[in-house]
C-alpha cells in the first residue's frame, strides 16, 4: 500500500439533532468482519451508503460496510430531510454555467430521484415518515418575481412541473407577502435517521455486514480488487470499494470547485400553531443566506439556514445560539409561525459546490475505488442518484448522466 490514504476527518455536527431522539434508528453491527473477501466494501453508514447497500444486495452482491463511527451517527443524523428535486443553483443559472442540455438533464435526474425514493420507500415499507410534498420557492434578494417567473417558464419548457405565483396569489393562498414564488410538486420529507437505519437493516437481512469501529487508514488497488487496511491493522479485500464518507473525503479529491461550509437547524416543540397548508409543503427562499422550513407528522417545525462560508463556524456554540434565534425570527416574519425557544438546535458541516452538483465518480487514478461526495444542497436526492450511478459503474454499465457528477 502507498499510505497513508485515509479520509480527511472532521467533527460533522454539534449539539443534539432532533432525529437522535426518535425511535428505531439503531442498527446492529459487528466488531470484526466474518470473512476477509467481499464483492463490495462501502466506507460509511450514512444515507448514501445505505441506499447503495440496498441496491447492491438487491442484486445479490456480498457487501461489507465499515465506519469509524456507529451506524447512522454521521451527517445523516443532522439532515433536515428536505428531499427536493430543486437544485440550489436555479435551472436558468445552471444552464449558463454548464450549458442548457446538461442543466436540463441534472434537474430532470433530480425529479426522477425523488420519485424513485418515494417508490422505494413504499415498496420496502420503510417506517420513516416518508411523505410526498409540494415545494414553495419564495422570491428573495437572490431572485425577484421577474427572475422567478422566467425560471418557472424554463422549468416547464424542460418538462418539469412549475407554477409561478404572483404576489397576490401567494398572499391569498399562503398568507406570505413576497413578490412571487414558484410552486412545484416533486418533493418529499422523511425522518433521515429512520430512513437510513431501515435501509441498512434491510441490507443486513440480505447478507450485508456492518463493522464498527473500522477506520480506513490506507487502501490500494490490486490486479483484481481493492485492499483496505484499518488503523487497527485489519485488512479486507473486495472487488470494489466505495467511499460514501460525505464531507470526510479523500485528500486527493480536494478541489477549488467544492468546499465545506457551515449550516444551522432547529426543531420546535410539538403542536406549534401553523397554517394547515404547511403540512403538505416544503418552503425555502431565493435568498443568501436562505431560510427553509417544513413540518413533521408530529406537528413540529423543522427549519434551517444561515449558511456560512466557513468550514468550522458550526463548532461555535455562540453562533449556534444566535443563528437558532435568527432562524426563529425569520420564520415568524415570513409566515407568522412562532416557535418560541427551539426544543432542539444543532449545527453541522455542509458541502457546497460551484454548480450545486455532487461528485459521484471513480477516485482519480483508480478503476475499482469509487467515491460519493456530499457536495451540493440536495443531500438525500443526490444519494439516490449516487447509488444508481455507482451500482451501474460496479456492474460495468454506463449511465447517461454520469458526466454530470464527475470529479471536477
Amino acid at each position: 500500500m502507498t499510505g497513508p490514504r485515509r479520509t480527511i476527518q472532521r467533527r460533522l455536527r454539534t449539539a443534539h439533532p432532533f432525529w437522535a431522539e426518535t425511535p428505531h434508528i439503531s442498527v446492529a453491527h459487528r466488531a470484526e468482519p466474518s470473512q476477509p473477501r467481499w464483492d463490495v466494501v462501502i466506507v460509511g453508514t450514512g444515507i448514501s451508503a445505505a441506499l447503495l447497500a440496498e441496491r447492491l444486495t438487491r442484486r445479490k452482491r456480498r457487501v461489507l460496510l465499515v465506519d469509524r463511527r456507529q451506524p447512522v451517527r454521521g451527517s445523516s443524523l443532522a439532515s433536515t430531510a428536505m428531499i427536493q428535486h430543486e437544485i440550489d443553483v436555479p435551472l436558468s443559472r445552471l444552464a449558463r454555467q454548464i450549458g442548457p442540455d446538461k442543466a436540463a438533464r441534472a434537474w430532470l435526474r433530480s425529479v426522477k430521484a425523488v420519485e424513485e425514493l418515494l417508490r422505494l420507500s413504499r415498496r420496502l415499507r420503510l417506517d420513516c415518515q416518508m411523505q410526498r410534498k409540494r415545494a414553495l420557492y419564495l422570491a428573495g434578494d437572490e431572485m425577484g418575481f421577474r427572475a422567478l417567473e422566467a425560471e418557472a417558464a424554463l422549468r416547464r419548457e424542460t418538462g418539469i412541473a412549475a407554477e409561478f405565483l404572483s404576489r397576490r396569489r401567494l398572499l391569498e393562498a399562503y398568507g406570505i407577502d413576497r413578490t412571487g414564488a414558484i410552486r412545484s410538486t416533486a418533493s418529499a420529507s422523511a425522518n433521515p435517521a429512520q430512513l437510513t437505519a431501515g435501509l441498512l437493516r434491510l441490507a443486513q437481512e440480505r447478507g450485508a455486514e456492518i463493522v464498527s469501529p473500522f477506520e480506513v487508514a490506507d487502501f490500494a488497488e490490486l490486479a483484481d480488487g481493492v485492499a483496505l487496511a484499518s488503523s487497527a491493522g485489519r485488512v479486507v479485500v473486495a472487488g470494489h470499494a466505495v467511499f460514501c464518507t460525505g464531507y470526510e473525503f479523500l485528500p486527493q479529491l480536494a478541489s477549488a470547485h467544492h468546499r465545506i461550509i457551515s449550516t444551522w437547524a432547529v426543531a420546535s416543540a410539538e403542536g406549534v400553531r401553523h397554517p394547515a397548508w404547511l403540512d403538505d409543503c416544503l418552503v425555502w427562499e431565493a435568498a443568501d443566506p436562505y431560510l427553509y422550513f417544513r413540518t413533521t407528522p408530529g406537528g413540529r417545525i423543522i427549519a434551517g439556514g444561515e449558511d456560512e462560508a466557513s468550514p468550522d463556524a458550526y463548532e461555535d456554540a455562540g453562533k449556534l445560539r444566535r443563528n437558532a434565534g435568527e432562524i426563529a425570527r425569520k420564520l415568524r416574519e415570513t409566515c407568522g409561525i412562532r416557535i418560541g425557544r427551539p426544543a432542539y438546535r444543532w449545527a453541522a458541516a455542509f458541502g457546497d459546490s460551484d454548480d450545486g452538483l455532487p461528485i459521484v465518480d471513480a477516485v482519480p487514478g483508480c478503476r475499482r475505488c469509487h467515491t460519493v461526495m456530499g457536495f451540493g444542497g440536495n443531500g438525500i436526492t443526490y444519494s439516490v442518484i449516487a447509488a444508481e450511478l455507482t451500482a451501474r459503474r460496479i456492474d460495468g454499465r454506463a449511465d447517461p448522466d454520469a458526466d454530470l457528477y464527475r470529479f471536477r
